[in-house]
Parts: structure tokens; C-alpha cells; sequence
């Protein structure tokens, strides 16, 4: 086993180099989530589900960007490895043309349908008359998202993980402040409460992807050719259909699915509790997962790169490793994470938050129970997102993702908070569960080796 760690000389030195921007645009990212979670629960707890149930559809907004960005990534970081940069600047053109489509659609929907969008996902109607106050304003800003996170996922799968840190920096220091000014009413502002909140979200959006088209234009490393990102042509366009939709399709459908698990919540009873638990939760978890989702990240690059370069041979052992350091990371992270559980958490997070104490006692047991399974989902991130993905295997990594979720977890949640109303444990116990289920299956694809496809090949042929 050893015998997989041994690598060239630099080999750990590069995965570091692109792994370590991943996971500080991820952290602040993360942080971001956290500082507007705080920021709103100091105004009580009513605001904070609110704004929870808001994030549902914008959860699902988030993914399926990233669902184009990584779709993208499984070309672009194979064309990168081939050195040909108008393949790049087509698959680049399809992902804005589809991102921005999306971004737009779900801010017409959450612009002007609010109230009635928001009641699709909640029971209490002073949550949703909250939660409809913030969607109104902070659905436009992902329009703007879009094609900011095109642009970064483009770079990212050339390579080049700092030009998203350096833009994501900006957004998060301009969000963080125009938060204290419009939320607070500070500067001579007006008090705008979890409006503020949407506004500051919005302005922090344009401002970064006025920053991605400035950088775009100036750059020197790789030049935007206008004719063939707004005219990508049919053949690139059916390539990315046929290798980018599973993703695309994949996190919209996680994310969906994903996103039925506060659904859920939010028709038990306590749910106004049981969401701001969750809130606060969901945060923290994104916080000490950004690492896992940074191995993933560096997985696909590096796969698709090997593949690109024309070294499939070495890519099945690369993936073995890549697959082992998520594992034995996500067991040292979990062990830490339990233990700043105990001693900082909860002692010094929680009073910031003003929860109840039922609402503490369940973010405490959402908590311990994905640390727990931290080892398994890191191990699932990678080989799903990074290694099977990255390899061009998307079409098996889809139902490996999808399946446990759709099949296994949301029945079994939906059975045990709605139909016995068995209380919050088993509602988390039962979303746990599909990280089991994903470890195996994906073990067993990884093992047959038949995920490592050149998808920039005009002729490539499927196999089983």
C-alpha cells in the first residue's frame, strides 16, 4: 500500500500548489455563508429561518452553476493538457451562455414570484413572508454569479486556482461590509434588517464579475477570442452536451435532492428551530469541508491534465492515491472537528447566534453526526467529483452520486420526519446514510478502471 504514496520528485509539491488556492476560495466562500448567518441571526431567530429557507432554491442555484463550471472542467482540463486553447474558448462560451440562461430564469422566478416561490418550501407564514423579502432582492445577484463562476472554473481547470481566490477576496470583503452597513444602517444607511442582507449579496455580485470581465480582457496568459466564445459552432456544442450535461444534470438533481432535506424540516414541528439549527449547522459544516472539496477539486485537474498530456497509464494509480489522501483526511479533520466541537463550538459559537437551547442541542447532534462520516464523504467528494469526473467518466459518477441520495436517503428522511415523526435524529441518520452506499459503489466502479476516457477524441467511443 505504501507503494502508492511514492511519487516523482514534486509531484506532492504541485498538488499542494493547486489544492491550496481550491481551498481558500472555498474557505471564503464558506466564510461568507457564516459571516451573513451570523449577521442575520443577531436579529433573532425568526430572521435567521427565513433567510434559511430563502437559500433553499439559491442552494440549488449554486449547484447547478457549479455543475456547468465542473462539466466545463472535464473538457477544459483535458483541451489545456492537448494545448489547444480554441477548443478552450468555445467550451468557455457554451458554459456562460448556459450559466447565464439559468441565472436569469431563477431571478425572474424569485423577483417576482417571491411569496408564492418561497411557500413551496416552508409551512410558517412569517418565515416565508421573511424569506420572500430576501429572495426578491438576492436572486439577481446570481446572474451575475454566473459568469463569474464560469470564468473562474475555466482557469481553475487550466491550472490557475488563484485568479477565483484573488476575485472571490474582493466579493467577500465588499459583501462582509455592505452587510454591516445595510443590515445595521450604519454610514447614514437606511436599517434594512435580511434586506440589507439580499442588497449587500447583490452589489458584492456585480462587483466581482465587473472584476472577471476586466481581468478577461487584460489577460495575457489566455486571451479571449470573441468569435468563438460567442460562436462556439454545433460540434463543440454537442461535445459539451454529451460530456457536460451528466454533470450539469448531476448537481442539479444533488442539489434538488439535497435541497428537500430542509423541505422537510420545515413541515415538522419546531421547524423554526430545527431550521435555524440547521442553519448554523450547514454553515459550519461547509467550513470544515472546504478541504475535502479542495482534494476533489485538484483530483480532476490533475486527472484530466494526465489524460490530456496523453499519460492514461498512469492516471488509474494517481486516482487510487488521490482517493486514499481524502479518506485519511476526512478521518484526521473529523477527529479534530469533534473535539472543536466540545471545547469551542459550542461553548463559544453557539451564544453568538442566540439559539435556544433545543435549537443548540440538535445543531450539536447534526454535527457530531457529520463529523462522524466525514471519512466517507471526503472519500466520495474526491472519487466522485475528482477522479471518476475528472477521468471523463461522468455518466457512471452521475448515478453513483444521484441514486443513494434519491433512492436510499430523501424516502427514508421524508418516511422517519413526516410519516412516523420520529423527531430531527433519524431525519439526519437517514440523509447520513447515502455516503455508505456512495463508498461502495464507487470503490467498485474506481476498481474496474474503465473510467478513463479521452473525451476530447472525435470518435471516442463508449464503453460500458
Amino acid at each position: 500500500m505504501f507503494k502508492l504514496f511514492r511519487r516523482e520528485a514534486g509531484f506532492y509539491r504541485k498538488l499542494l500548489a493547486l489544492a491550496l488556492p481550491i481551498l481558500l476560495q472555498n474557505l471564503i466562500t464558506n466564510s461568507l455563508g457564516l459571516v451573513d448567518t451570523f449577521m442575520v441571526g443577531t436579529m433573532g431567530q425568526g430572521p435567521l429561518a427565513g433567510v434559511t429557507l430563502a437559500n433553499i432554491p439559491v442552494f440549488v442555484v449554486q449547484l447547478m452553476m457549479f455543475g456547468i463550471q465542473s462539466g466545463s472542467s472535464v473538457l477544459i482540463s483535458q483541451y489545456w493538457g492537448k494545448g489547444d486553447r480554441a477548443a478552450i474558448n468555445r467550451v468557455m462560451g457554451i458554459g456562460m451562455y448556459a450559466a447565464g440562461a439559468i441565472g436569469l430564469v431563477f431571478a425572474l422566478i424569485m423577483g417576482f414570484l417571491p411569496s408564492q416561490f418561497m411557500s413551496l418550501f416552508g409551512s410558517d407564514p412569517q418565515v416565508i413572508a421573511t424569506a420572500a423579502r430576501y429572495a426578491r432582492i438576492v436572486g439577481w445577484s446570481y446572474f451575475f454569479d454566473s459568469f463569474v463562476q464560469v470564468y473562474n472554473g475555466v482557469h481553475r481547470a487550466m491550472g490557475d486556482p488563484r485568479r477565483g481566490l484573488y476575485i472571490l477576496g474582493v466579493s467577500m470583503a465588499c459583501n462582509t461590509f455592505l452587510n454591516w452597513v445595510f443590515i445595521f444602517g450604519n454610514l447614514g444607511a437606511p436599517r434594512l434588517g435580511v434586506e440589507g442582507a439580499a442588497l449587500a449579496t447583490l452589489l458584492a455580485r456585480v462587483v466581482s464579475c465587473a472584476i472577471a470581465i476586466g481581468w478577461a480582457v487584460r489577460d495575457r496568459r489566455f486571451r479571449i477570442d470573441p468569435a468563438l466564445l460567442f460562436r462556439p459552432g454545433g460540434e463543440m456544442t454537442r461535445r459539451f452536451v454529451r460530456f457536460a450535461t451528466p454533470v450539469m444534470c448531476n448537481e442539479t438533481f444533488w442539489g434538488l435532492g439535497t435541497s428537500l432535506f430542509p423541505t422537510i424540516m420545515g413541515h415538522m414541528d419546531g421547524s423554526e428551530e430545527i431550521l435555524a439549527a440547521y442553519a448554523i449547522a450547514g454553515n459550519i459544516t461547509n467550513l470544515c469541508t472546504v478541504g475535502v472539496f479542495a482534494i476533489a477539486g485538484t483530483a480532476a485537474i490533475l486527472v484530466g491534465q494526465e489524460i490530456g498530456s496523453g499519460n492514461a497509464d498512469r492516471v488509474y494509480s494517481l486516482g487510487g492515491l488521490l482517493d486514499a489522501l481524502a479518506f485519511l483526511f476526512g478521518m484526521a479533520a473529523g477527529a479534530v472537528f469533534l473535539a472543536l466541537l466540545h471545547f469551542f463550538i459550542v461553548p463559544v459559537l453557539y451564544p453568538l447566534f442566540k439559539l435556544t437551547p433545543s435549537a443548540g442541542d440538535i445543531c450539536t447532534m447534526m454535527l457530531t453526526l457529520v463529523f462522524l462520516f466525514l471519512p466517507l464523504r471526503s472519500f466520495d467528494t474526491t472519487n466522485i467529483v475528482g477522479v471518476l469526473r475528472g477521468g471523463g467518466d461522468v455518466r457512471a459518477a452521475t448515478i453513483i452520486d444521484l441514486l443513494p441520495l434519491w433512492v436510499i436517503s430523501l424516502p427514508l428522511a421524508a418516511l422517519a420526519g413526516l410519516v412516523l415523526q420520529a423527531g430531527i435524529l433519524w431525519v439526519y441518520v437517514s440523509m447520513m446514510s447515502e455516503n455508505v452506499v456512495k463508498s461502495l459503489v464507487g470503490f467498485l466502479r474506481y476498481r474496474t478502471g474503465r473510467w478513463v476516457r479521452d473525451v476530447t477524441l472525435p470518435d471516442l467511443r463508449e464503453r460500458a
